[in-house]
């Protein structure tokens, strides 16, 4: 089987499929993984085809990346359409020149779900937030702000998708790229579980396999606790949030680790107590193995990694989609939400830490979402969902 995987350039997107296609491949696929320079090494790792796609991101100016590291819906849209544009004769020369069986494109990724539709070839969706209908989509709180960016942007939107079906695209709209259809084969990275309104979404076409993970153990938690922070890899400029946290455990009996990001400045947060560190980057399974706790923004990544580990959510979600999976956290008894003056105040901060590490119940909870999460099919079951598509779309 030869399989097309397009995926957008981002960590909580690309981490779950990795395992997935390194299944796939030892079972003797072929899989050509279009994707970009950041992510070469981990693609390659797996055995899969590394497809460059950095030179079809359409320039951007100041005033677009701001957008876009606010999470801008009509950003992120007008920036999908026109890579779809510019990557289209090379994806059509590919098709003609490699015949793939399958599809797979990640939910996010526009250009993926449209390169099938205008090919008519087999698609399996990777969907590595939650899946979204009409039913699920009320967990989705979307703020004043991000609405009226959508409001206000649909002319731009539109303008791009007037291009696309210029080229031979046949969309009608954004939404009829951006949501879940009862019939699209959809692999989910969580469980049943967790999953909201997981009954409305039928078993025939949604595969909710779990997280989808290298194989990690969670260490004896000894000694002093770790609290882990992390406001994921978008999102992350957040100064006065990561001080509240250092002051609050200043003198205290834990140890802080920060994961900032990549563009974050640390050295703006000054010197450090002897008990904080912060890095740019960790290795967050290795540091969630032994973490007592987890302040984390609510990305379904580094929800789903907390759980499978059975590490405690203090919850800080900071778009609509964060909150969805925030809410479902809490619901299951595995997360609480972070008091919002904890943001600016570390007295506020610590009460919060304090009472997180001393929640029984807490702690309880989110074992039993570690349990849900290790019995599920996992990186397998996907691939297995994956073959069974092909062999549908065969007979």
């Amino acid at each position: 089987m030869r399989v097309f995987w397009f995926c957008i350039p981002a960590y909580g997107h690309t981490n779950p499929s990795i395992e997935v296609v390194r299944e796939l491949v030892r079972r003797g696929h072929e899989v050509r993984y279009y994707s970009f320079d950041e992510f070469r090494a981990k693609i390659e790792d797996t055995g899969a085809a590394f497809v460059r796609c950095d030179e079809f991101l359409p320039p951007i100016d100041a005033a677009s990346e701001r957008r876009l590291h606010k999470v801008s819906t009509t950003e992120m849209s007008v920036r999908s359409f026109q890579t779809t544009a510019l990557m289209d004769a090379t994806v059509a020369a590919d098709v003609e020149r490699y015949s793939p069986d399958l599809v797979v494109s990640d939910s996010a990724c526009f250009w993926g779900k449209l390169f099938c539709q205008k090919h008519h070839l087999p698609l399996v969706i990777s969907t590595t937030t939650f899946a979204f209908n009409r039913y699920s989509a009320q967990y989705m709180k979307s703020s004043a702000s991000e609405l009226a960016d959508m409001v206000f942007g649909l002319p731009r939107v539109n303008r791009e998708l007037r291009k696309l079906r210029g080229l031979g695209f046949d969309v009608k709209s954004a939404l009829d790229i951006v949501q879940n259809k009862e019939d699209d084969d959809t692999i989910v990275y969580t469980s049943r579980l967790f999953q909201p309104c997981a009954d409305s979404f039928d078993s025939s076409h949604y595969r909710f396999v779990g997280p989808s993970l290298r194989a990690v153990e969670p260490r004896e938690k000894t000694g002093t606790p770790l609290v882990y922070v992390s406001l994921g890899t978008v999102i992350n400029d957040h100064p006065d949030f990561y001080r509240s946290c250092i002051e609050a455990v200043a003198g205290q009996d834990v140890e802080l680790l920060i994961s900032c990001g990549q563009s974050f400045d640390a050295s703006a947060l000054g010197e450090l107590p002897a008990n904080v560190t912060v890095e740019h980057a960790v290795d967050q399974l290795d540091v969630l193995s032994r973490a007592s706790l987890f302040v984390t923004h609510c990305g379904m990544n580094s929800v789903s990694e907390g759980l499978y580990l059975g590490v405690p959510l203090l919850l800080f979600p900071l778009t609509g989609e964060q909150r969805a999976v925030a809410r479902r956290a809490e619901e299951v008894g595995a997360g609480v939400p972070l008091d919002p003056r904890a943001a600016k105040d570390p007295a506020a901060m610590w009460e919060a830490l304090a009472a997180a590490l001393g929640d029984g119940g807490l702690l309880d909870g989110a074992a039993r979402m570690r349990d849900n999460f290790c019995s599920c099919e996992g990186p397998a079951g996907a691939a297995d969902f994956i073959e069974s598509r092909l062999a549908s779309a065969r007979s």
